[in-house]
């Protein structure tokens, strides 16, 4: 089973600072990942910058079109209109099957601000002490999404590039 974890930073770098705890933890084999995310929102940015992780994970099992999809409907859409407004409500309604649901959608969106950062991660195999006590100091705020094995494959089948 896989986990989608959102760790959110009070800062804009947090996010990058904590990717290198993860490498570490990564090639210690304290955790899988099977793919990862960035997103940074400089203070007085319209939106954020967004950065997917190849280099990280070894399989990219989500690829750029599920990060694409997912940083859209949390952080572009209200912006782009009613049309596509409309379009979102249905991808919303897929990515639920698979885990994501609105509730999801609309914390990181409401937390996930200007000035703040987040590191989006699919994982497994996470030995939790030694991850948790890796990550002190940089203080994260941990959200996360649990997926069901199923809801993993149905993600890989519909995001596989």
């Amino acid at each position: 089973m896989g986990t989608l974890t959102v760790w959110r930073f009070d800062s804009e770098e947090g996010a990058d600072r904590a990717v290198g705890t993860l490498e570490d933890l990564a090639r210690k084999q304290l955790i899988t990942v099977y793919d990862a995310a960035t997103v940074s929102w400089p203070k007085g940015a319209k939106k954020p910058r967004t950065r997917q992780l190849n280099d990280l994970a070894a399989s990219g099992a989500l690829g750029g079109a599920f990060w694409g999809l997912l940083f859209g409907l949390l952080f572009f859409v209200p912006l782009l209109g009613v049309a596509i407004g409309v379009a979102a409500g249905a991808l919303t309604g897929a990515l639920s099957d698979v885990g994501i649901d609105d509730d999801f959608i609309k914390r990181t969106r409401d937390e996930v601000t200007p000035g703040t950062s987040a590191l989006f991660v699919l994982t497994s195999g996470a030995v939790l002490d030694k991850v948790s006590a890796a990550f002190e100091g940089q203080a994260p705020h941990l959200m996360f999404t649990n997926l069901s094995t199923e809801q993993e494959k149905t993600l890989r089948e519909a995001f596989a590039e």
